[in-house]
């Protein structure tokens, strides 16, 4: 049998969601890449065996089998890669015209690669604003609350989460030190910093350092975001990143630009305009997009007539028109 890659993602994690938008775009078959659920709401991440893919505990993660070990009768010898960046780009690279891969599908495999160097350089510009630890999904997440009462109903989803992780991270660490389990000092050393930073998160539930949480949310939500978001909005061209072809920026932006939405009340579901006013009336402060994408609005009974969008709600009704976003978002 020849190996086939692993892909190791959870339902809720964003990024995961951009990897499998990236296999839909490619066109890759359903029986190329194994796909195995790492349960990130019980800290399955921080397993012993998931470490050795990956040591950072990130998910999602690729494992595939490198050249050389394609064969059926050649033991195999295999890489994971776990930074999102990366592993997009190796799904793209990995199925082409020119490509070596043993592929079962013959659906299209377009190229996701910005076509120039100014398309490229305006998506490397996307994709690192939205990359950015500040912004990352999981800190934004967290910091989804900037009032007692927004706190103590976001606690009743993330606390059993953290407590969760927690669990599973003191279990590892206690198997350590009753020799039931030999470790690396460098991995326990990790586990104990994860375990630290899960301690602090849930001490805010419990009602510490309220007011600086409180000062932290507010900042994200009324200055980086609306930052991050604006400087976004500058380099698309409409409907999607750089003009009329899906490209690689498109992959990263609608799975990141969903978890704001999700975040704002709205789904996946919703049309343009609206998930887009959801996350405007989330940010507050009269923070608006400029209307500055113009798309036709058509009728069999009124004239045809030029509409003014935001373009980030023009993106997102082009995103959520593909084939890839209605079986990514399909739950």
């Amino acid at each position: 049998m020849i190996p086939k890659a692993v892909l190791y993602y959870s339902p809720e994690s964003v990024w995961s969601s951009a990897t499998l938008l990236a296999l839909h775009e490619k066109g890759y078959g359903e029986d190329e890449v194994d796909l195995k659920v790492v349960d990130i709401n019980k800290g399955e991440e921080f397993s012993p065996t998931f470490l050795r893919l990956s040591p950072k505990a990130m998910v999602p993660t690729l494992v595939v089998p490198l050249r050389g070990s394609l064969a059926s009768d050649v033991a195999s010898r295999f890489k994971a890669i776990s930074d999102t960046k990366a592993l997009i780009e190796f799904l793209d690279k990995s199925r082409s015209a020119s490509s070596h891969t043993h592929t079962t599908s013959s659906a299209p495999a377009p190229s996701l690669c910005p076509a120039t160097v100014a398309f490229a350089s305006a998506s490397s510009q996307i994709i690192d604003s939205i990359h950015a630890d500040e912004v990352s999904p999981d800190h934004v997440q967290y910091l989804n609350a900037r009032d007692q009462a927004s706190l103590q109903e976001l606690g009743k989803s993330m606390v059993p989460i953290l407590e969760s992780r927690q669990a599973a991270i003191v279990g590892y660490l206690t198997d350590c030190e009753h020799e039931t389990m030999r470790m690396s000092e460098k991995t326990k050393a990790f586990w104990r910093e994860k375990q630290a930073e899960t301690e602090t998160a849930l001490s805010v539930f419990s009602g510490n350092d309220v007011d600086g949480y409180l000062s932290r949310s507010k900042n994200m939500w009324e200055i980086t975001i609306p930052g991050v978001l604006t400087r976004v909005n500058e380099e698309l061209i409409g409907p999607y990143a750089l003009g009329d072809q899906v490209s690689v920026a498109d992959i990263h932006l609608s799975a990141w630009l969903s978890h704001l939405v999700r975040l704002a009340g709205g789904s996946p579901s919703d049309d343009g305009d609206v998930a887009i006013k959801r996350v405007e009336k989330h940010i507050g402060n009269g923070f608006v997009f400029p209307k500055d994408f113009s798309s036709s609005a058509f009728s069999p009974f009124i004239e045809e007539k030029v509409v003014a969008r935001s373009k980030l709600a023009a993106f997102w009704d082009a995103m959520k028109s593909r084939s890839s976003w209605k079986k990514v978002n399909a739950s």
